[in-house]
């Protein structure tokens, strides 16, 4: 298991300013990713050379982000006001967490905007719409085509802030965060809202925290 990237949910209306906004603090364009069909999104990704990347992410006027879990988990909190809706953890089998979870993961889609498909397995969206600190889980069927692939080496993530309980976590991933995320650091916050409160990224210019 290892981190797969961080979302960010805005709605359809905010998501161009928010793309320009991240995008300057960060000091890096986003790209456009194309959009989810069996999920009624669409998003914008930032490649890291780490492996990982950064989605900005918002539901578009579609019947289906209103009843597929990830449309959901997105419009909730795009229309909560905005902000990190949570993570991904990257695995390489989803078969012993279907067998935990006790339900089939889900098939995901993006179609590109300069033409070709991204096709993925993913589980445990319907449980981050529940307890937001929780990640989901993702299996790429090709990584040689991952979204991460050409990635800058100008940004790191360097620390997530959380809100929630710290043990429902590590039951959920069956290792404590801080052993899954050994290169980030880790700090608990009390807030109102659980979940993923920000993210602190090493940059060329200094030290960005998104919240």
């Amino acid at each position: 298991m290892q981190l797969d990237h961080v979302a960010y949910a805005v709605t359809n209306a905010e998501l161009a300013d928010t793309v320009q906004r991240l995008g300057a603090e960060l000091g890096v364009a986003f790209i456009d990713g194309g959009k989810h069909p069996r999920a009624g999104t669409r998003n914008f990704i930032l490649p890291l050379a780490s492996g990982q990347y950064i989605e900005i992410v918002a539901p578009l006027e579609h019947p289906v982000a209103e009843t597929v879990p990830f449309g959901q988990a997105v419009r909730n909190r795009a229309e909560a006001g905005g902000g990190w809706m949570g993570w991904a953890v990257r695995v390489d089998d989803v078969a012993p967490l279907e067998a935990r979870i006790g339900r089939s993961a889900g098939l995901g889609h993006r179609q590109r905007p300069g033409g070709g498909d991204l096709t993925w397995k993913q589980i445990g969206v319907i449980d981050l719409i529940a307890e937001p600190i929780l990640p989901f889980f993702i299996k790429w069927d090709d990584m040689s085509a991952h979204p991460s692939i050409g990635g800058t080496s100008d940004i790191t993530i360097s620390e997530f802030a959380f809100s929630g309980d710290r043990d429902s976590l590590t039951t959920w991933l069956g290792d404590t965060p801080e052993n899954m995320l050994d290169d980030i650091a880790l700090s608990w916050v009390e807030d109102d809202e659980v979940g993923l409160t920000s993210v602190t990224f090493q940059t060329a210019n200094g030290s960005v925290v998104i919240n």
